[in-house]
């Protein structure tokens, strides 16, 4: 068990094809001495062509001071713009286990591009002063950090951000507040910077469909150290790089084993539990959006005061978006590049452009000649990121007069299936419909041995399929869409068999296609629900069904009863049998269903740990240990019309 989830704490993301170790690769072990000789080969070439500005403290409005390594070209006769990675992840440039520098590549590539680079760390962690929120509120820290680096004598007054997962979360929201230092952006996997926009009500990750997904909890054991050691106020920047050498002042977590760790009621004390420390999670703290975030419902103030960047909040800047099928959070974050497109004025109008590859977490750079995602081979899903990267930032950070992104479409995604890259001006591509299918059995769709069938009519007569939800036996997480939680659940595509032996599992499949079918684009469940419980969830998987019967998950989410009628309004309870219609917020996929191939949806209310299970008592379910059982029902008919509605692309390019 990692204490640090490994796909959360990559540092700088993919601007260069070597991805900066995260603090946890540098305790595993000793490296070879061709390794050691090639890192000081690096840094000893760094040293000679750029002034090197280490354990720089810069003054935040509040008196704070956050840690920044700063390195730039020595011909000072030139003025340069800089590429800027802020992380709560330790960048320390010493590897005090093996006692050489690390990696320094992609400082060295920037510069040798004309660049200055620079590393900085939020507030609250490491080097950095003061106590760590989540995205490192306050907000004003951004537009202090973007004001000190424009007014170095070295820059050109243009900054370009970079990064992935929480090195990229914190960028929409800073951007929003229009610092005239703020030039592009390059975002990668960042939706937990993303509050609201569109159907999604998600605050940062924190919730799908208005119920918790749980792996902040994992994440944020490793991450809130309100109690931590920091240096003296008057330690000088040299005595700071020494002591660099010495400590990396890393939060070291106790080993913790979440397959098992998660299952703790309530879920409030979960972290205590496993042993973590006191923080944001559950405590109040004084920090500047307020503590116990696992008390907030999905509209609580509290979530519009921190880093979170929400559909009000304009974004005018150029922006490079990459995002993949097997992330935390591919739904919200397509639906904010196609916000800002839309929105976007100055430079950021017409200057959008968005990848969604068929990798999981931060995992871009690491796609193969046959990249694997879980089980299934995506193909050959490598692509050039980094001189896309430096195209886009030649282009917006430097005054030269190059258009290199003039020719790069607006929007590149990757066929699942069909294994290709494709290309569109927008998303969905233009030639994309939506197609329904409607859910149908006998009354007996329970496990994929049962008679459930999508169709392109409602059936007529309601016979209804029923389950039994029972907390403490939940359907358990197995393979998805997720990141972080380390050895409980992993992400990516898997067989769905043993899933789908639970008679608690409704299973709803297509007839074979004919002739393939493209699907790219959105796909949005809508069910007819009773249960006997105050309150329950519905959850739902889209699924891949190959001709020899293995199943696999495409996306998957979740609806919390209580939320049905908005997040922005009081919880509404369900009367027992009473039928309720419940529309998801959508799903998102590129899949290629070959000749043979079926569409599937599983249904279900419990997708642990993945997401926190509803103990169906109507109460607040984080401070709960007592569950009762649900007995759920889905009702399909012409009066009570369950449907799956896909987006296939009419004019795909097939083999």
């Amino acid at each position: 068990m990692l204490h640090r989830p490994f796909s959360r704490r990559l540092a700088v993301g993919v601007l260069t094809a070597f991805i900066a170790l995260p603090a946890g690769a540098q305790r595993g072990g000793a490296l070879p001495d061709s390794v050691k000789a090639r890192r000081w080969a690096v840094e000893n070439e760094l040293q000679s062509v750029a002034v090197v500005e280490r354990k720089v403290m810069i003054p935040m409005r509040d008196g704070v001071r956050v840690a920044a390594d700063i390195y730039y070209p020595r011909d000072g006769a030139k003025k340069y713009p800089a590429i800027w990675s802020r992380t709560p992840y330790n960048f320390n440039y010493w590897d005090i286990h093996n006692g050489v520098p690390r990696d320094m590549t992609t400082a060295l590539t920037a510069v040798k591009r004309g660049y200055a680079y620079v590393e900085m760390q939020e507030r609250g962690h490491f080097f950095s002063e003061g106590n760590y929120d989540i995205l490192g509120a306050p907000l004003s820290d951004g537009d202090d950090e973007l004001n000190y680096l424009r007014s170095q004598p070295w820059s050109n007054g243009k900054i370009g951000t970079t990064g992935c997962s929480s090195t990229a979360e914190w960028q929409p929201a800073v951007a929003s507040l229009g610092n005239p230092g703020f030039a592009a952006m390059n975002v990668q996997g960042f939706g937990a910077g993303v509050g609201r926009v569109g159907p999604y009500y998600e605050q940062g990750n924190w919730y799908r469909g208005g119920a918790v997904q749980m792996l902040f909890i994992s994440w944020l054991t490793g991450e809130q150290n309100q109690v931590r050691p920091m240096f003296p106020r008057g330690t000088t920047q040299q005595q700071l790089i020494e002591a660099s050498k010495l400590f990396d002042l890393g939060e070291h977590a106790p080993p913790v084993d979440w397959a098992k760790a998660f299952w703790h009621l309530p879920t409030i004390e979960l972290i205590k539990a496993a042993g973590g420390p006191i923080g944001i999670f559950a405590d109040s703290m004084p920090v500047p959006t307020g503590g116990a975030m696992m008390k907030r419902a999905p509209n609580d103030p509290a979530w519009y005061k921190g880093g979170l960047w929400h559909d009000n909040m304009p974004i005018n800047i150029p922006g490079l978006w990459f995002t993949s099928w097997y992330d935390v959070s591919v739904g919200p974050n397509v639906a904010m590049y196609n916000h800002v497109r839309k929105t976007a004025q100055g430079k950021g109008k017409d200057n959008q452009w968005l990848i969604i590859a068929p990798v999981a977490h931060c995992s871009y750079t690491r796609a193969t000649e046959h990249t694997v995602v879980g089980e299934r081979d995506m193909g050959d899903a490598r692509y050039g990121y980094q001189n896309l990267v430096f195209d886009f930032f030649d282009q917006f950070l430097k005054d030269q007069g190059l258009t290199p992104m003039d020719t790069v479409p607006k929007v590149r995604y990757y066929v699942m299936g069909l294994n290709q890259w494709k290309t569109s001006d927008v998303w969905p591509p233009k030639d994309a419909q939506p197609m329904t299918f409607y859910l149908g059995s006998n009354g007996n769709a329970n496990t994929a041995k049962g008679d459930g069938v999508l169709t392109m009519k409602a059936p007529k007569k309601d016979t209804p399929d029923r389950f039994a939800y029972d907390p403490l036996n939940p359907v358990m997480s197995h393979g998805g869409n997720v990141c972080c939680q380390g050895n409980a659940v992993q992400a990516g595509a898997l067989d769905q068999a043993k899933t789908e032996a639970r008679p608690d599992v409704l299973v709803y499949t297509s007839e074979p296609f004919a002739d393939g079918m493209e699907l790219s684009g959105p796909i949005t469940p809508t069910l007819y629900v009773s249960s006997d419980a105050k309150d329950t969830d519905v959850t739902v998987k889209i699924l891949d069904v190959y001709p020899d019967g293995r199943a696999y998950n495409l996306d998957e989410s979740i609806q919390r009863m209580r939320y049905r009628e908005g997040y922005d309004k009081p919880p509404v309870w369900m009367e027992k049998d009473k039928v309720y219609k419940v529309t998801l917020q959508p799903l998102n996929t590129s899949n290629y269903f070959k000749p043979g191939h079926r569409l599937r949806i599983e249904v279900s209310s419990s997708n642990f740990p993945r997401f926190d299970r509803n103990l169906n008592t109507g109460g607040n379910n984080w401070n709960e240990t007592k569950p009762v059982t649900a007995n759920n029902v889905i009702h399909h008919s012409t009066q009570y019309p369950s449907t799956l509605t896909v987006t296939f692309v009419k004019n795909a390019v097939l083999p």
